[in-house]
């Protein structure tokens, strides 16, 4: 599996410690960046490659981190072809690749601590889409609207 992460500043620290946990179960991951801290730096520089890579089908899977989660999230999913979604729990970490075939998860550093963190990945990580007809058929309803907001 083909996995990116990507934070600013908000969520550099938490990328840091997901990156080498990650890294020390056997994860090949592509970093992003931030690769150092920057106080003034910009989500979307860091989460928007991110999303084109998982959107365009280079990457399987990616993280994105913020302060809150909701800045990457809402970047993350203007990208076509992302399913993002700011994920605080178990059950949407894994529900979410499940039912919604979620790609990217978003997460706040201020809100989930280090464990709970590594946690929804490691669940975020392991979950496979379902592929049933009634959760195909939902995202087919989303794509319509992605293809339409491309303009396609």
């Amino acid at each position: 599996m083909r996995i990116g992460i990507a934070a600013d500043h908000g969520g550099f620290a938490m990328k840091e410690q997901i990156v080498a946990e990650l890294r020390e179960a056997g994860y090949e991951l592509i970093d992003f960046g931030a690769v150092k801290f920057d106080a003034s730096d910009d989500y979307p520089d860091f989460v928007i490659p991110l999303a084109k890579a998982v959107g365009e089908g280079r990457l399987d899977r990616g993280i994105a981190l913020c302060a809150s989660g909701v800045g990457a999230s809402i970047a993350a999913n203007k990208v076509p072809g992302v399913r993002g979604a700011l994920v605080h729990d178990h059950y949407s970490a894994h529900q979410g690749v499940e039912h919604d075939d979620m790609n990217i998860i978003c997460l706040g550093s201020a809100v989930v601590g280090r464990a709970l963190a590594i946690e929804l990945v490691q669940s975020f990580l392991a979950a496979s889409f379902s592929g049933d007809e009634r959760h195909r058929r939902r995202l087919d309803k989303v794509a319509v609207l992605e293809d339409k907001a491309a303009g396609t």
